[in-house]
């Protein structure tokens, strides 16, 4: 029997860079998976589309699909709008929901990589404070995982960890970056929690840039981390309706 395909689902955005990014992450998962059919597909803003490519797979007699939500928390987005739309497959074409990104020691492990590529050591982490700053949501279960990422990135050695919100929720890069040189931390990096560019995380840059963060990571974008987490997920959906059967 063939393994079921994996259909990344991302939000999508108006900035191209952001697609770009998407496609850069999911050729890194697929080069690990030989084999395994991989399609991306978008919300909004971008092609293809959710729908039409659900419907493409229907038609060249794809029987079966893992769809795995490109989110980082169980926020509105996995909630409502990609079980709807995976609704409304071809009745041909078996669909099933993977779990989105996050939490993940995967996911953690991709934030450090990227502040040590900016610059940042393993050795510089009891006198830098980071800001976790993810794009924000008004999901009260959304909030409570980024300030739970937060804690647990905290327990790897940084001397403070603060959560910050480029939208919707507070407090702001800016305001966690001064909050954190107010606690007396020495160094401050702000560490994105985003997936990859836009608009959101462009306010997050300005917001490190304002608040005069010492260090400004990258987004997580293709980061080998998460490619791995992708291919974990795929499995796990798939083993979760074994032990179902």
């Amino acid at each position: 029997m063939n393994a079921p395909s994996l259909l990344v689902i991302a939000h999508g955005s108006r900035d191209p860079r952001h697609a770009a990014t998407v496609h850069a992450l999911v050729r890194e998962a697929s080069a690990r998976r030989p084999g395994l059919r991989v399609e991306t597909a978008f919300l909004d803003f971008n092609l293809p589309s959710v729908t039409g490519t659900l419907d493409r797979l229907a038609a060249e007699g794809v029987r079966d699909v893992v769809a795995l939500p490109l989110l980082l928390t169980r926020a509105f987005h996995a909630k409502a709008d990609i079980p709807a739309v995976l609704r409304e497959a071809p009745a041909s074409l078996r669909v099933r929901q993977a779990e989105v990104l996050g939490p993940s020691p995967l996911l953690l492990a991709a934030v450090e990589r990227r502040l040590y590529e900016a610059g940042l050591r393993p050795a510089d982490k009891r006198s830098t404070g980071v800001v976790l700053a993810s794009a924000g949501s008004t999901d009260p279960e959304a909030i409570a995982a980024i300030a739970e990422t937060a804690r647990e990135l905290r327990r790897t050695g940084w001397c403070s960890v603060r959560p910050a919100f480029a939208s919707a929720s507070l407090p702001r890069t800016e305001d966690a970056v001064r909050a954190l040189r107010a606690d007396g931390v020495r160094r401050v990096a702000v560490a994105p929690y985003v997936l990859a560019p836009g608009r959101l995380p462009d306010r997050i840059a300005a917001g490190a840039r304002e608040g005069g963060a010492d260090v400004l990571a990258d987004v997580l974008g293709p980061a080998p981390e998460l490619a791995r987490l992708l291919i974990e997920r795929y499995d796990g959906a798939r083993a979760e309706e074994r032990v179902a059967a």
